[in-house]
């Protein structure tokens, strides 16, 4: 049996098909209309419909069952664990001990600079801490404080 040569490697017959080319003259099969048909809506510029469109049939979003309420003043938190701002104080990575959403978003703790932070109390500080965030749980606070840092409530109206 003879070795293929990579030059001489074709797919197999069949597999690859040449793309229907419209609006290519009469001689083509696909010219005038392109395949449009004659009059109606479909054969206008513009006339695509949108991704979700269903034929007129009641949409899905629509056909799904609501449940609860969906306050549209929600106010959605960017959330950092006392665990995590323990180990960047022990890499030595918070200056004088000094946390704010400015400092976790240079060290890529947090995202973004528009999300509120809110500090959560899950793990354990020992580190003494001057924490300055949007949001503070009741537990985060009472950490906080017991290993001789300090808490302050920024304003989270305050557009930078």
């Amino acid at each position: 049996m003879a070795q293929d040569i990579l030059s001489t490697l074709k797919p197999a017959a069949g597999a690859r098909k040449k793309r229907k080319r419209i609006g290519r003259g009469q001689g083509s099969g696909h010219g005038k209309t392109s395949t449009r048909g004659e009059k109606g809506a479909g054969s206008r510029s513009g006339s695509g419909r949108r991704a979700w469109f269903e034929g007129g049939q009641m949409p899905l979003s629509r056909r799904i069952p609501k449940r609860g309420f969906h306050s549209p003043f929600r106010v959605e938190y960017q959330v950092i664990n006392l665990l995590t701002l323990e180990k960047l104080a022990t890499q030595g990575k918070l200056q004088d001990g000094a946390v704010n959403p400015e400092v976790l978003i240079k060290l890529g703790a947090v995202r973004s600079k528009r999300m509120p932070v809110k500090i959560l109390g899950s793990g354990d500080v020992t580190t003494k801490l001057n924490v300055a965030a949007h949001a503070f749980s009741a537990s985060a606070v009472q950490k906080i404080q017991a290993a001789g840092g300090t808490t302050q409530t920024i304003s989270s109206t305050s557009k930078e």
